[in-house]
């Protein structure tokens, strides 16, 4: 069986930090991608024949061309795309300035939305491809002091459900990953802040800010096993539309979608009235 060739952004820490050791661990190729090669220059030390390591703004269209090129210079073929690089925003809608909204959407939409299109190309040439978009627990449902960032990962599992229809006539394949809490270092390093919350989101934006200090480096997932956990779908026959990661974001889910059943129940006579002659 050939060895897969991935690209993997956000390997400096966190989920792309495992799942990079574990793509290279299992003798596979690895283009590893970070804001600064420094960061994950001892991967290609570690591994010399297997990895590359690359500087890469998901932000920076240029970066995104070098990083597209240099995957199929080095290793002929690209088989996997993992967009994982991205942060969070915490505050109210009200207080987040319209520069940190447009800073988060490019970053965790629209960053892996111009990857994905830059790599299209080569898929659709190899016929086969696989597109991993790590999403959140705040696109099942967001929360007070989240809107921001779950919005863009709402937007995110949009555009990756009209990929994984339109990409199928030429064998691409699309996963959502939807991990829960885990132990990253994503709290502590790769959180935004609103300038000043206003006093009146204190019992909403601010009670969710403060539950996740107590939670950093609490959390109950390993990212060590999700990094195999995503490697078992990618390895599937079938993969998975959506993979959720761990038992919070399980029991999320089951909750939300019994929330919405009842709330379709109760306004259903409703919702058919709206159908009818003008």
């Amino acid at each position: 069986m050939q060895k897969r060739v991935w690209l993997v952004t956000g390997c400096s820490t966190g989920f792309g930090r495992a799942l990079a050791e574990a793509i290279l661990k299992r003798g596979e190729h690895l283009m590893a991608t970070a804001r600064s090669s420094e960061s994950i220059g001892d991967l290609a030390l570690r591994f010399p024949e297997q990895c590359r390591v690359r500087s890469l703004d998901v932000t920076n269209a240029s970066q995104i061309a070098a990083a597209i090129e240099g995957v199929i210079s080095e290793f002929g073929r690209l088989d996997v795309l993992v967009n994982n690089a991205g942060y969070g925003l915490i505050g109210s809608l009200e207080a987040s300035s319209a520069e940190q909204i447009e800073r988060n959407f490019a970053v965790n939409c629209f960053g892996p939305l111009h990857l994905i299109q830059a790599a299209l190309p080569i898929f659709r040439r190899q016929k086969t491809g696989h597109v991993v978009n790590i999403s959140a627990a705040a696109a099942i449902s967001n929360y007070a002091g989240f809107g921001i960032y779950g919005a863009a990962k709402c937007a995110l599992e949009g555009y990756s459900e009209a990929l994984a229809l339109e990409g199928r006539a030429f064998g691409l394949k699309v996963t959502i990953v939807q991990p829960g809490p885990f132990r990253t270092d994503f709290i502590s390093r790769s959180l935004d802040r609103v300038e000043s919350e206003i006093p009146d989101y204190a019992g909403s934006a601010g009670k969710f800010a403060a539950f996740l200090s107590t939670i950093d480096r609490k959390q109950p997932g390993n990212p060590e096993l999700a990094a195999l956990a995503i490697l078992s779908a990618v390895d599937a026959e079938r993969s998975p539309l959506r993979l959720v990661l761990g038992k919070y974001a399980l029991e999320k889910t089951r909750r939300n979608w019994v929330q919405r059943e009842g709330e379709l129940k109760q306004w259903e006579n409703v919702t058919l009235s709206a159908d009818g002659p003008a």
